[in-house]
């Protein structure tokens, strides 16, 4: 079923909730929207997986207010729903900017009801290289983004979305998931890119005590494998599972893979098994 949660007194979240077992809770990624795990909600929900996807603020159905889009605000989002749901003893999810957004969750709010954290294809712990962090994109490259979406929003996405699959992909894919950051609102697509570029979360590492998972594309142009292996190091009780054929988009790349690791991952404590 679908619903609206409200997380602040003006502000609700487009929810996805498919399935009934254990729950999962899954952040999406920049510039997308929950849509993006179509091909994760056909199959995990057989599997006694219950699958919960909101849309963050300003992409997909969920509002937009012009602010709100730090990375603290948007786990503050995230804590809201977790308590409006009821979400006790989850994993949770999050791909590339929802990964990230995950992170800060756990250090903010101390993992709240979270047992198990899994992150595919993270933009952290920072998304861009700096003087003391030789990994992740050059600060211009994401400063040229967001540029381009203040000029031509279509354009950037079809550009950005050459970088994100390792995999061929159709036509028809393409558009379908250039269609997904199309119906974020631009201004959200623009507060959070910023966020991704001046966001870091180093410090939170340390901060994450649940069991945690990191999958991660061996071919990522976009969050580069060695963000994995920095995540890897500095999160205690973490296990990196490289996916060698993939891209930043693993959960397409190699979407059989995936969906079977996570299977594998949920089931190992749950009820439902």
């Amino acid at each position: 079923m679908n619903y609206f949660i409200h997380v602040t007194p003006k502000t609700k979240l487009f929810v996805r909730d498919i399935g009934k077992g254990e729950p999962v809770l899954f952040l999406h990624g920049w510039p997308v929207n929950a849509k993006m795990y179509e091909y994760q909600f056909t199959t995990l929900p057989a599997c006694g997986i219950r699958c919960i996807a909101p849309d963050l603020r300003g992409f997909g159905k969920s509002d937009a207010p012009f602010t709100g889009y730090s990375y603290n605000q948007l786990a503050d989002d995230i804590r809201m729903l977790v308590e409006r749901l009821e979400l006790k003893n989850y994993t949770l999810v999050g791909f590339s900017m929802g990964g990230a957004i995950a992170i800060r969750y756990m250090s903010r709010h101390l993992g709240y009801g979270v047992k198990k954290l899994i992150l595919l294809g993270a933009a952290a712990p920072s998304f861009i290289q700096k003087t003391d962090f030789p990994y992740g994109l050059p600060s211009e490259e994401v400063n040229t983004i967001i540029q381009n979406t203040y000029r031509d929003r279509p354009n950037m996405l079809e550009e950005f979305g050459k970088k994100f699959f390792n995999q061929p992909t159709s036509s028809a894919f393409k558009g379908w998931f250039q269609d997904l950051g199309l119906e974020a609102s631009g201004h959200g697509t623009i507060k959070t890119a910023v966020s991704l570029r001046d966001e870091d979360l180093r410090e939170d590492l340390s901060q994450i005590f649940a069991e945690t998972y990191i999958l991660h594309g061996k071919k990522d142009q976009i969050c580069p494998f060695d963000l994995a292996k920095v995540m890897n190091r500095h999160i205690s009780f973490s296990t990196l599972l490289p996916f060698e054929n993939s891209g930043h988009g693993l959960f397409y790349d190699e979407r059989e893979k995936v969906n079977d690791t996570l299977i594998e991952l949920i089931a190992q404590s749950s009820a439902y098994k």
